[in-house]
């Protein structure tokens, strides 16, 4: 149903124009200047991160970040498609292909404590919530919740 391209530079700027609705817009790529910055150098993308694709249209993109024994992942959807059901098969193949990609049997993520959309949707596909921190991004501070999924 999906498919991963590694990163390239027409997908990186088309990426890094999404805009998201109200509380999401902290999502925007250009919020946070840092993680803009690592996202648009191209050194950056082997082998870490990845455009999806679906019938041929860009609709997302995934990051594996390997640390001892786990991959910690980011990963974004097309603000059009968000909260319409999407995001469970999103997840579940986009943890396949990290499966498959780096030989990984647990992953981990942040999330912003507000978005209950999405702490619904990792526990959903089997993610357990660790514990939480606080963190200085996109000119505040803000709560993260960590979480972790055994395969």
């Amino acid at each position: 149903m999906y498919i991963f391209k590694s990163m390239n530079k027409e997908d990186a700027n088309k990426i890094v124009n999404w805009h998201y609705e109200g509380d999401y817009s902290f999502y925007d790529m250009e919020s946070d200047p840092e993680d803009l910055e690592e996202f648009l150098k191209p050194k950056n993308w082997k082998d870490r991160y990845f455009s999806v694709y679906r019938e041929q249209e860009l609709v997302g993109f995934f990051s594996f970040n390997k640390q001892d024994d786990t991959i910690v992942i980011g990963l974004g959807m097309r603000p059009d498609l968000t909260g319409k059901g999407l995001g469970n098969d999103f997840l579940k193949e986009g943890l396949e292909f990290g499966k498959r990609k780096f030989n990984a049997n647990k992953f981990s993520l942040a999330v912003a404590t507000f978005n209950k959309r999405a702490i619904k949707a990792y526990k959903k596909i089997g993610f357990k919530p660790l514990d939480t921190f606080s963190q200085e991004t996109n000119g505040g501070k803000y709560e993260f919740l960590n979480m972790e999924k055994k395969i």
